[in-house]
């Protein structure tokens, strides 16, 4: 007697991570990944001006008008077709198309701040290991990290009130040790 195969599709193993303040694709998640509870990730990063998450994903069609018109092309459709901002792709310029090009009135107006991201820099990165290494400092186009002068190797300092959360710096760092975290609306303005 055949019984019907209700197993579903074959499920991928191994490990998953999040990437460059990207979260795991929760659809592929390993069974090891689940029991071990690493479900939770980094948050998804939304195009620049988008409004706050939940009404965003509420109404947000998925219908690709504002990764179409990035023309840097670092917004990419995520799981369920809504946009996100890949900053291992290269830098967001800012230019305001993806919002311009929102029907459903999803992002704010360009004249405000585009996002409260900051780079962070983690514990893989070379010159925190002895190696010498500018990769971050030599993308950022607004000069917003540097390496203070020191008698042992320098280690970068993201200087906060120069950072604009372009992502310039994560797409260019051959350690991936960059990240982008949200910081409190109180710190910037600070």
């Amino acid at each position: 007697m055949d019984l019907p195969d209700d197993r579903g599709p074959a499920r991928p193993r191994g490990r998953v991570r999040g990437v460059a303040g990207i979260a795991p694709d929760r659809a592929s998640v390993s069974r090891r990944t689940l029991l071990r509870g690493r479900l939770r990730g980094e948050p998804v990063l939304r195009p620049p001006w988008a409004i706050d998450e939940s009404p965003f994903s509420d109404a947000c069609t998925g219908c690709g008008d504002c990764v179409r018109a990035c023309p840097e092309a670092v917004l990419v459709q995520a799981a369920g077709g809504l946009p996100m901002f890949d900053p291992r792709r290269g830098e967001c310029s800012f230019c305001g198309d993806c919002a311009g090009a929102c029907d459903a009135q999803l992002f704010r107006p360009v004249e405000q701040r585009p996002w409260a991201l900051r780079a962070l820099v983690g514990q893989e990165c070379l010159a925190t290991q002895g190696v010498v290494c500018f990769s971050c400092r030599d993308a950022c186009p607004t000069a917003a990290i540097r390496f203070a002068p020191s008698r042992t190797m320098p280690v970068p300092e993201v200087l906060s009130d120069r950072c604009t959360g372009c992502g310039a710096c994560i797409a260019g760092c051959p350690a991936g040790a960059l990240s982008l975290s949200a910081l409190h609306e109180e710190a910037i303005d600070a």
